[in-house]
């Protein structure tokens, strides 16, 4: 049978108005961060920024306890990018401070938002979490007295060594020990601060980590002359700042905003403030210029792992 003008007409109309609701519905999904992390920070208005207390020149803190260093700079810059893509330029920016053994956790579980220290892209960390593109490249090496008599790796055998824990350096020292039998006393200290104290007060002879961050904490020595960072580098690490994994969105502004400073060479002139000119605490020149291997992958950014 059927169904009368006067029942049709209404249905449709109904039709009608339940297909506006639903694109409606949509509209407002799509106008929406499909990011977690953007969501995050749009909902709660806040950034969380994960951030190290003593790895000069990358981020570290100053005199008035204010957050620098050269991955501070890079990742004020992401900060603003965010801000611009929310288009909420008073976005209320939290720095936490991260360690070692805990930077990967805080990540994950949602406490930090974007991790901007030195932490090595490797392929098992990618298993946990997301990286950016890289923006230094480091060769881990040594740092000691000058009279000391290590010059390399083949003179630690039998001698104490400190590194920092949970560090690629770590797991490195400790391989170079078991494999070549040296009867080496390695020792984890908890940061890079820790870590040069026990170096300078004698407890260990040498302190193995990134020729860089070594070069940063020699700075903070009475006598910085006093110090070397030698040895042939047993690995080459490429840092990144951390994310949370599988966030593409959230991923792209990070790298899109680190990558136009690599291409259009506006990077050249926050390295040179950061490792050719005096920097803070001490304004000492680190004297530390751009390597041809950083220069290729400013020219050509990606996030591929050394190993």
């Amino acid at each position: 049978m059927k169904t009368p003008l006067t029942t049709r007409l209404p249905r449709a109309k109904a039709l009608r108005w339940t297909l506006a609701a639903a694109l409606a519905v949509c509209g407002a999904a799509q106008a929406q961060p499909a990011s977690e992390t953007l969501q995050k920070i749009d909902s709660t208005g806040v950034i969380a920024i994960g951030h190290r207390e003593s790895s000069i020149p990358f981020s570290y803190y100053d005199n008035q306890q204010h957050v620098i260093g050269y991955s501070q700079d890079l990742c004020n810059k992401v900060i603003d990018a965010v801000k611009a893509h929310l288009k909420k330029p008073n976005l209320e920016v939290r720095m936490i401070p991260v360690t070692s053994q805990n930077r990967i956790a805080l990540v994950q579980n949602g406490t930090v938002d974007l991790e901007c220290g030195v932490t090595t892209n490797l392929k098992a960390r990618q298993q946990q979490v997301a990286f950016s593109d890289t923006f230094f490249i480091a060769g881990t090496r040594l740092l000691t007295g000058k009279a000391s008599g290590v010059k390399d790796f083949g003179d630690l055998a039998g001698k104490s060594v400190v590194t920092n824990a949970g560090t690629t350096s770590e797991r490195i020292l400790r391989k170079l020990n078991e494999d070549k039998k040296m009867g080496m006393n390695v020792i984890s200290g908890k940061d890079y601060g820790e870590s040069f104290l026990m170096l300078q007060g004698g407890r260990v002879q040498a302190f193995m980590m990134d020729d860089i961050l070594l070069a940063g904490a020699r700075t903070m020595a009475k006598t910085p002359k006093d110090w070397v960072v030698t040895g042939t580098p047993q690995s080459f690490e490429a840092y990144g700042f951390m994310m949370r994994k599988g966030d593409t969105e959230f991923k792209k502004i990070v790298d899109d905003t680190l990558s136009g400073l690599m291409k259009r060479g506006e990077i050249n002139a926050i390295y040179a403030k950061w490792f050719e000119t005096p920097v803070p605490p001490k304004h000492i020149n680190f004297e530390f210029p751009m390597t041809e291997q950083l220069k290729k992958l400013y020219a050509n950014p990606n996030d591929t792992a050394f190993e």
